[in-house]
């Protein structure tokens, strides 16, 4: 399958989110939390543009698995 401009958009943002949410894990085995969100720490001070990043992680999931499902 040949990637067009918004699945690299996609595969991106989703890589994006799975290495956040795995630093988010590796801060929660430690004794101190280290509370490290990558988006949250760079976006902090705009809580309102974290959150469309969050959205927009979410939503290049979702089309990434329909576009898994669609080229099985």
């Amino acid at each position: 399958m040949e990637r067009n401009w918004l699945s690299w958009v996609t595969l991106i943002l989703v890589v994006i989110g799975a290495l956040n949410w795995a630093l988010v894990g590796i801060s929660s085995f430690s004794a101190v939390s280290y509370g490290w969100d990558v988006v949250a720490l760079i976006l902090g001070s705009v809580p309102w543009l974290a959150a469309i990043i969050y959205i927009l992680i979410g939503i290049a999931g979702i089309y990434e698995l329909v576009m898994a499902i669609k080229n099985r």
